[in-house]
């Protein structure tokens, strides 16, 4: 409980984002006081509060779409509220189907589970002012219109900086790659950037992308991109298993000099214009790679190093003169590989995703069921009991209550905290900027900015900022602020209670799916290393993507494993395959690597056997996770990477002797992480069936 209070994240919102969403609050406030119109501006203002969080990084497209939803479902819902708020058995049934629709949208991705807590939370404040339909209207349009206002605000940039939302992550990956290429790589963890890869490849590839030629540039650089982080890994891999004091010391430089090389492209990127303090980078890299050259010799790893240091080095060179072209300010230069999205990739059906997950075993439904019950149980309950301004119970069941335990415990846990906090703000806030009206317009718009800001950063201080942001917006519509921080007091500890005693009583535990998605990840790794070992000349997208996908989801699940009371073993046993799993796949990316700038072996026999032989293992072992068995694997594959080892040290010829080097390391590599695999889940067998 201690770490989940002083535990905070790195800062994610950009202050421009933070500075519009506070304007799209706070100019309306102010202009409604001016003109004599308050009510009309503290209607807009809630507006866009309530879709504030809408405003996430994507295309403009995405952005309108995504914040234009979020702006017409908040309207609907207060409609709704207004009108039904009237009659208690209604809005406590209309409570239920709010909450389990828009619980289940979490099916569908964080965007459109923001959309259902938005609409939650909308229904059940405006509930407590009911209306006839013709005077709900009106407030309702006007929360549809604070929501607009801010999407308006989010876009207002396009016709100016039409592919700023790319050039920005492009620019946020080179920079996490320059960061990688200047540490130590732990090889058990999941390879650098892959959540900023899989953004760009959406930013370039999904359905909101942007149009024009320019695309086709941004296109080929994220190629190249992708390329280069494949030749930091392998020579990552070498420079952490070199011996020599001098291969030690020149693989550094090489990873530095390509640590400022990218750093330059991401200055580029993000001003728009030419790489030109590249230059000198790529100078001290050129005489790296010529030392690496002249030390070289016979040695099987130095010739792979230099392999590698030769691939990276173009690979910079071109990524330099592409990022020269990148944005609405240049042409098209290259061609580009990847003009459109396969189908495989291609936004799955929406309609497809909710009907599959209509049932219990669905983590998805199981939230619904929970979020609508516990709206529904909390209207009833503060309405018989008469508690004033009690929507706040049910709003905080609504945020507080999340699809897994550790996220339902924290956000309770630290909105209870943050709402005590703020309160004692809110207390000395009173006696200081409650005396003139426009003091309470600054001082809302300097907790909104600082609400937006910390929010993601630390929950409980940005719900502190959020309740004295509440305490001031509330005193417009003439409610004391005593009377809202005894309200909201009593309501987030009776709501974040009635939250955690719903998860208690039905519990979606991660220790019954963690299995499955390591199961998902090594599948997809197995797809990924027979598309690399296969004679196509790279990689297709489609499966570097579902990796990308896959290693996701069992990172997401491992860490709400770490959440979760009582996990006994399992804790141990899933970290161990996920980490033998990323060395296994790190092999791989080594391999690819390196096939893309030698030769290919003339006999492939002996890698061929080796190859339909790790794929078997891999099968066996992801069905014997899935069922907690023992994994029905022997000592065959390593027996087959002896004989590989021995087939092409003496079979390479001077031309493939590179690629035939790069071979016999991943393959001892991919088979003493099969090996550990198969040893830990026959442990994890024993341990389950004792």
């Amino acid at each position: 409980m201690l770490k989940l209070l002083l535990e905070f994240k790195p800062r994610d919102v950009p202050f421009a984002v933070a500075l519009r969403n506070t304007a799209a609050v706070a100019l309306p406030l102010a202009l409604g006081a001016a003109s004599g119109h308050t009510g009309i501006g503290l209607g807009i203002s809630a507006g866009a509060l309530n879709t504030m969080f809408s405003d996430q990084p994507g295309p403009y497209r995405l952005r309108l779409r995504r914040m234009l939803i979020a702006a017409t479902a908040a309207g609907i819902s207060a409609f709704a509220g207004y009108t039904l708020g009237g009659n208690s058995l209604v809005i406590a049934l209309a409570a239920l189907v709010w909450g389990i629709a828009g619980g289940l949208l979490v099916a569908l991705g964080p965007d459109a589970g923001r959309v259902g807590l938005t609409s939650m939370i909308l229904l059940v404040v405006t509930s407590a002012d009911p209306r006839g339909p013709a005077e709900a209207l009106g407030p309702a349009l006007l929360i549809f219109c604070g929501g607009v206002l801010l999407m308006l605000f989010a876009i207002a940039a396009w016709p100016w900086q039409r592919y700023r939302p790319e050039r920005m992550a492009l620019a946020q990956v080179c920079r996490q790659l320059a960061g990688s290429a200047r540490r130590r790589d732990d090889t058990t963890q999941a390879p650098p950037v892959t959540q900023a890869l899989s953004d760009v490849e959406y930013l370039l590839h999904g359905r909101d992308r942007a149009r024009g030629v320019a695309m086709d540039t941004f296109r080929v650089l994220a190629e190249l991109i992708e390329r280069i982080r494949l030749e930091l890994l392998a020579l990552g891999a070498l420079h952490a298993d070199a011996a020599d004091v001098d291969a030690v010391a020149t693989l550094a430089r090489l990873r530095e000099y390509a640590a400022r090389t990218l750093s330059a492209i991401a200055d580029a990127l993000e001003a728009g214009a030419p790489a030109l303090t590249a230059t000198a980078a790529l100078e001290g890299f050129d005489a790296a790679q010529d030392s690496l050259d002249r030390s070289a010799g016979t040695d099987n790893a130095r010739l792979v190093a230099v392999a590698h240091a030769r691939a990276l080095g173009g690979q910079l060179r071109a990524a330099v003169r592409n990022a020269d072209f990148a944005g609405s300010r240049g042409e098209l230069r290259l061609a580009a590989r990847e003009a459109a999205l396969p189908r495989d990739l291609r936004p799955r059906n929406p309609l497809a995703i909710l009907r599959a997950n209509l049932h219990l075993s669905s983590v998805a439904l199981r939230h619904a069921i929970r979020c609508g019950a516990c709206l529904a149980i909390a209207i009833a309950g503060e309405r018989v009991a008469g508690i004033s301004h009690g929507y706040w119970i049910p709003m905080t069941c609504a945020i507080v209550l999340k699809p897994d335990f550790a996220g339902t415990f924290q956000i309770g846990l630290l909105r209870v905290a943050g709402t005590l906090l703020g309160l004692v703000l809110a207390t000395a806030l009173v006696h200081v900027a409650f005396g003139s009206e426009w003091a309470r317009i600054a001082l809302l718009a300097v907790l909104c900015f600082g609400f937006r800001q910390l929010t993601t950063m630390h929950y409980g201080l940005g719900v502190m900022l959020l309740t004295g942001l509440i305490v001031v917006l509330l005193s417009f519509d003439g409610i004391s602020p005593a009377e809202t921080m005894n309200a909201r007091a009593l309501g987030t500890s009776l709501g974040s209670a009635l939250a955690l005693a719903a998860y208690a009583l039905w519990p979606t535990w991660e220790r019954g799916r963690v299995r499955g998605a390591l199961a998902d990840l090594l599948d997809a790794y197995r797809q990924y290393f027979l598309a690399v070992a296969g004679d196509d000349s790279r990689v297709r997208a489609e499966v570097r993507a579902l990796s990308r996908r896959a290693r996701t989801n069992a990172q997401a699940s491992l860490d709400r494993l770490r959440g979760e009371p009582r996990h006994g073993h399992i804790l141990a046993t899933v970290e161990g395959i996920f980490a033998n799993a990323n060395r296994f796949l790190r092999a791989a990316m080594a391999l690819e690597a390196m096939r893309q700038s030698a030769p290919p072996l003339a006999d492939r026999a002996a890698v061929d056997l080796f190859v339909a032989q790790a794929d078997a293992a891999l099968i066996a072992l992801a069905r014997a996770l899935r069922a907690a068995a023992t994994p029905a694997i022997g000592t065959a594959l390593r027996e087959t990477q002896t004989a590989l080892h021995d087939a092409l040290k003496t079979t390479a010829d001077d031309a493939s002797a590179v690629l035939a080097a790069a071979w016999i390391d991943a393959s001892d590599r991919i088979a003493d992480s099969i090996g550990t695999l198969a040893h830990l889940l026959t442990r994890d067998a024993s341990r389950a069936s004792g």
